[in-house]
């Protein structure tokens, strides 16, 4: 594979990791405001797992 390939897949990788984490964040953010404690452990699990 090309090196212009592999670095556009390093890129891609990696925004759909931050796109990932962004989302984990909104949804935590709405089950703190809501007070869901099973969800906040839940998502507090998969960021824990995701880095």
């Amino acid at each position: 594979m090309s090196q212009s390939k592999l670095q556009s897949a390093r890129i891609a990788r990696e925004v759909h990791r931050q796109n990932i984490q962004r989302s984990l964040e909104h949804r935590l953010q709405v089950a703190r405001a809501k007070g869901d404690q099973t969800l906040i452990r839940q998502l507090e699990a998969e960021m824990s797992y995701s880095n």
